[in-house]
Order: C-alpha cells, then sequence, then structure tokens
C-alpha cells in the first residue's frame, strides 16, 4: 500500500494513510513532501500548536511514522502560487524510456547528459520530477545525484529502506561507484590515486566551486588507464569518497582536467574539442554496486553514442592536436 489520502469535507483536513515508503520517516520531513511549497517554519507551528496529529495523538517534530499510521493534517494557507507549465511529454519520455532496472525498493535509469537530477537553480524539471510526471502513482526518492552534464546510473528509492538502507551504505563507504573520463594529457602513471581534501566554496553570484585545501574533506579518487587518444586518455575513475565535483577537481589538480569541462577544465581545448564534435563535459556514471539486505545489486550503464562518436573523432582528426600538461601542485 502506498502512502494515501483523504479529504475531510467541508473542513479541508486531510487524513493521510502512511504507507510502507514512509515507514520510519521523522514526521517534520515527512510534512516537508506533503505540504509541498508550505515554509518550514509553518510546517514547526503546526506541529508545536498540535495540530498535526497520528492515530489521533499530538505529534512532535522527531515523531516518527510507521506503515499504517494515520496522519491528520490540517488546512493550510499558503500564498497563492502561479504554476509553471508542466514537462514535456518529450521530456517525460525521454527519462522514462531510460529506465534499466526496478525491483520493489529501486528505480535506475541511465541518464541523458543535459538532464538535471533534480529541479531548482534555473531548472524546472529533473530527473526525479520527470519520473513522478511519467510514474504518477509512485513515491519516488532521489538516493544519490549526479551533475546536469554527467550521463549515466542514476538511482532512485522506490521505499523507505531502500532510500535509508543506501543511503547508509553510501555513507559508510560500501558502493562502488565507477566513471568513464577523458583526461588531457598523458599522465604519467597508467594506475594511480589522488588523495587531495576538498573544499567546498560559494563565489559571487552564487556560483559553487570546489578547490584543494589543507582545510578541506579528506577525498580519495583511483583513476586507471582504459585508452590511449591523441592528446587524452580516456581514463576509469574509481571513488574512494563520494565529494561534489570530486573526479573534475581531482583531475584538474594533478593538471590533466576533463575534456569538456567548463568550470574546471582547459578553455582552449575545450574548444578545440568543440569543434570536432564534443559538446558536453566527457564524464559518463558507468557503473555502480552494492549489496543490501543480502541482495548484490549491480548496474551498469555503456558509453552514450555522442561520447564514442567523439572519441572515433579524435582517433583520427586529433592527431595534430597537443596539450601542454598544466602545473600539478602533487607529485602522483
Amino acid at each position: 500500500m502506498q502512502t494515501a489520502t483523504s479529504r475531510d469535507a467541508p473542513h479541508g483536513v486531510r487524513q493521510v494513510e502512511i504507507g510502507p515508503e514512509r515507514d520510519g520517516q521523522r514526521i517534520d520531513n515527512a510534512l516537508v513532501t506533503l505540504l509541498k511549497g508550505v515554509p518550514k517554519s509553518m510546517i514547526y507551528r503546526l506541529l508545536r500548536t498540535g495540530q498535526v496529529r497520528v492515530n489521533g495523538k499530538r505529534a512532535k517534530p522527531d515523531t516518527r511514522l510507521t506503515n499504517g499510521d494515520t496522519l491528520r493534517i490540517p488546512p493550510v494557507r499558503t500564498a497563492d502560487k502561479v504554476e509553471g507549465r508542466g514537462p514535456a511529454e518529450g521530456q517525460v519520455a525521454e527519462v522514462a524510456e531510460a529506465v534499466i532496472f526496478e525491483d520493489k525498493h529501486f528505480l535506475v535509469i541511465d541518464k541523458p547528459a543535459g538532464v538535471a537530477s533534480h529541479g531548482g537553480s534555473g531548472v524546472s524539471h529533473g530527473a526525479i520530477e520527470l519520473l513522478r510526471a511519467a510514474r504518477p502513482q509512485e513515491h519516488l526518492e532521489l538516493v544519490h545525484r549526479l551533475d546536469r552534464d554527467t550521463s549515466g546510473v542514476l538511482v532512485l528509492a522506490r521505499t523507505r529502506a531502500g532510500l535509508t538502507g543506501l543511503q547508509a551504505a553510501i555513507r559508510a563507504g560500501e558502493v562502488t561507484k565507477q566513471y568513464l573520463c577523458l583526461m588531457l594529457g598523458h599522465p604519467a602513471k597508467a594506475k594511480f590515486d589522488v588523495n587531495a581534501p576538498l573544499l567546498k566554496s560559494i563565489m559571487q553570484g552564487g556560483e559553487r566551486m570546489v578547490r584543494v585545501a589543507e582545510s578541506g574533506k579528506p577525498s580519495l579518487t583511483f583513476f586507471r588507464e582504459m585508452e590511449q587518444y591523441p592528446s587524452a586518455r580516456l581514463m576509469q575513475a574509481t571513488l574512494g569518497t563520494g565529494r561534489t565535483h570530486q573526479i573534475r577537481v581531482h583531475a584538474a589538480h594533478i593538471g590533466h582536467p576533463l575534456a569538456g569541462d567548463p568550470k574546471y577544465g582547459d578553455r582552449e581545448m575545450n574548444k578545440r574539442y568543440r569543434e570536432m564534435g564534443l559538446h558536453r563535459m566527457f564524464l559518463h556514471a558507468a557503473h555502480l554496486s552494492f549489496d543490501l539486505d543480502g541482495r548484490a545489486y549491480s548496474f551498469s550503464a555503456p558509453l552514450p553514442a555522442d561520447l564514442k562518436d567523439f572519441l572515433d573523432t579524435l582517433a583520427v582528426k586529433g592527431k595534430r592536436l597537443v596539450y601542454t600538461r598544466e602545473k600539478s601542485r602533487t607529485d602522483f
């Protein structure tokens, strides 16, 4: 049974029957999703004043819901909001057709490049919103995220147990995440690690940047050469930690940034590659695997056609390209 809602007319009170996907979830977090657009301050005021009840009893913010509970939500008056247009049918279809696996707990897609993981920051609809539009009767939550320009394996949870279980495994470092990336130049070794702490910062104008800094969080990436190309190497990058922009910043830090990276990459090489057909960052989430409740999960997504085509072009037309390696800040 999925969480279901009924309304007690004429008072506008909602009676929500809790399904297994919210079993164990804190009530304040559940209300944030059930009352979309309502400020958190109002949600906590409703809880403090006893207007929210579980099985007839007043609930506190840290009350945890159980499958089968009846949640009473009072009528909430919010400022009128102009509704934007829903996602285009073509967008919904593209993401719906990208599903590569589904079971009781998870829905996995091979996310197309150019689709954000979720809406926000100028993006109306991300993969999660598009999938919810395609499957309106299902409860879906993002387990992790991929950058908008990064294609590949993206996992969504269909149950609360799947969401919390996989997120706990990610925090414990028990999930294998492997990417394919095109690294500029020719690293001195075919197999090496980059162990450099990363620090997030917000630049003027709100742009998020990450840099190597001693005060940052420990960050580790394992690189292994897969194929050789003129002026570049196709690398497999395995995450030892999962920091924001980790692969991109570590690659730039050793003087071999990713091809097409608009933020940390080489502007001149990006321009040359763009003329040869690379119109986005060359980064693809190729593999993700983990164990949960005695079952082994393993998901893989092949290199997409646009990146394959660029590699073919680079092999033939890139022989005159020369990348002058940036000065490395570390000896790897």
